[in-house]
């Protein structure tokens, strides 16, 4: 017994030290990751961290700046699986050139992310990888670069802002009441790209705020989604056999939006438009054959998905931004002033009286430029991920392992001296705009290296629907600033809510004042 007892002692003495030994070699390949902990590797630093992961994330890169591999860490994730158990965390910019353009092909979707969001999105554009994507990517590129859909978007916010928005401000500025300006965006840009998507307007921004089914189910189910990404894939599924928790709330909410879908879709055969379900309606697969009425619902999800949080959230950010950089702020009702005495004469009251046409949008220029320095410091997406296919070495010589997940940083990339200079973490549409043309004024201009600035993505998955979120952007937040004054609620904080989106943890509370517009020097109207 003694003997049996020594044996054991012994085979676990060697086993313990085989471990330590293998985890002293990982510790030095991952010296460039927070510290680990013997079987829970980075999670107690990813726990402490979790109400300010991005920021986290960017201070471990930032502290890789300069160092062998640079602006590149590894975090370790239990257990002790040799790949998946490794996160690449990466933000630059030659990196990311390689995973979305380079070697595009080995950094997909992949099959974790597709099972996850399978649920709500099926094989849509945005949870699709290989010859389905390619098809729907190239059957949607030509669509997008339509100018009838820009102007189709175009009308759509128009409306929303004439017939609801503005009512809504002024009322809370009769009644001095606050308002939280990220629920009103998220509801007219949910608005916007539903009319843009089925040509069926839900009406969620109108007076009282009322709750929509559709609207309701599609935030329990984006939410409920994104909660399988916090838990192994095992157990998401056992409880979806078993049907608690989120995934009861989730197939509840799907049958909601499903039902919503298939109204939607019978509307459009009855009586097709000019809105996306429409145009996706007479287009064919790689068959000769026109799409089955589950993909149509599927890819209309996907547009909806994209079209909604990314804008209202970017406009969320760049409010909060303005009101504390009243310098900008300034410039900006500056500008929209001279374009709309251009267009619509020398009397301020006439700007104000409807929004902003889509030739007018067009050349609003320094406000493009505040909305990219926006998303440069406050992107939309803050992390995204992809799936390595194949063992690959990263420009700066990070070894990534097939089977492991790669996640680069857009809101450490903006965050880098070394990548934007010594004033990255300031405020200054300036820099996205060209030196003065002798007889034209100031030309936006991103910058040379593409993947300095990835808000919207890039390489052959580029957002298709970049410019008609710019329009919307331009015209809301010029409908918004010309008339109206925004002044923070006292004591109300602003903080980032932990989640796919950079949403604001506790919405975006203000106060509207008028704003009063009289003509300066030369006729261009300022702020009085």
């Amino acid at each position: 017994m003694e003997t049996m007892q020594m044996q054991i002692f012994l085979g676990m003495v060697a086993m313990l030290s085989v471990y330590m030994l293998w985890f002293s070699q990982l510790c030095r390949r991952l010296s460039t990751g927070p510290n680990l902990w013997p079987l829970v590797g980075s999670l107690p630093y990813l726990f402490k961290n979790r109400n300010r992961l991005h920021d986290w994330i960017a201070s471990n890169l930032r502290r890789t700046s300069g160092a062998a591999t640079y602006q590149t860490c590894t975090i370790a994730i239990p257990f002790l699986a040799y790949k998946q158990g490794f996160y690449t965390v990466t933000c630059h910019p030659k990196n990311i050139e390689h995973i979305l353009r380079t070697r595009f092909d080995n950094y997909p979707k992949g099959p974790q992310w597709q099972a996850t969001f399978h649920d709500l999105l099926g094989q849509g554009i945005f949870n699709s990888d290989g010859e389905t994507w390619l098809l729907q990517r190239k059957t949607a590129a030509l669509e997008f670069t339509t100018r009838t859909l820009r102007q189709a978007m175009n009308r759509w916010v128009n409306r929303t802002i004439r017939t609801r928005l503005w009512k809504i401000l002024e009322t809370a500025e009769d009644e001095k009441k606050p308002i939280d300006l990220q629920d009103l965006l998220l509801r007219l840009t949910f608005d916007n790209i539903c009319g843009l998507t089925f040509g069926k307007d839900p009406m969620t921004l109108s007076p009282g705020l009322p709750d929509n089914p559709f609207a309701s189910a599609f935030d329990s189910a984006t939410e409920s989604t994104l909660q399988r990404l916090l838990y192994p894939g095992f157990l998401w599924r056992l409880k979806k056999v078993f049907q608690v928790g989120a995934e009861k709330r989730l197939q509840k909410s799907l049958q909601v939006v499903e039902n919503y879908m298939s109204g939607a879709l019978n509307a459009r055969k009855e009586n097709p438009s000019d809105d996306l379900l429409s145009r996706f309606m007479n287009k064919r697969d790689q068959n000769g054959n026109v799409f089955a009425d589950d993909v149509l619902k599927r890819i209309a999800l996907n547009f909806v998905l994209a079209g909604r949080d990314t804008s209202s959230v970017a406009l969320s950010w760049f409010f909060w931004l303005v009101m504390n950089h009243p310098e900008v702020e300034a410039k900006i009702i500056d500008e929209i002033s001279t374009v709309l005495k251009q267009t619509r004469g020398d009397e301020p009251g006439k700007w104000v009286r409807e929004p902003l046409e889509f030739d007018e949008a067009d050349k609003l220029v320094y406000l493009k430029a505040a909305l990219a320095e926006t998303l440069r410091l406050y992107p939309s997406v803050p992390e995204d991920f992809k799936y390595v296919v194949n063992d690959d070495v990263l420009p700066d010589g990070t070894i990534v392992p097939a089977g492991s997940t790669v996640t680069y940083s857009i809101y450490s990339v903006g965050r880098m001296k070394t990548v934007w200079g010594e004033d990255c973490m300031e405020f200054r549409p300036e820099r996205w705009l060209s030196e003065p043309v002798l007889g034209s004024g100031y030309r936006f201009e991103p910058p040379k290296d593409g993947y300095k600035f990835v808000a919207f993505n890039a390489g052959p998955r580029t957002c298709l629907g970049k410019e008609l979120a710019y329009l919307q952007m331009k015209s809301v937040a010029s409908a918004v600033l010309l008339r109206y004054r925004l002044q923070p609620v006292p004591g109300h904080r602003v903080e980032q809510k932990m989640s796919l989106t950079l949403f604001m943890k506790h919405g975006l509370k203000v106060y509207v004042e008028p704003r009063e517009l009289k003509g300066g020097a030369g006729g261009i109207a300022t702020c009085a």
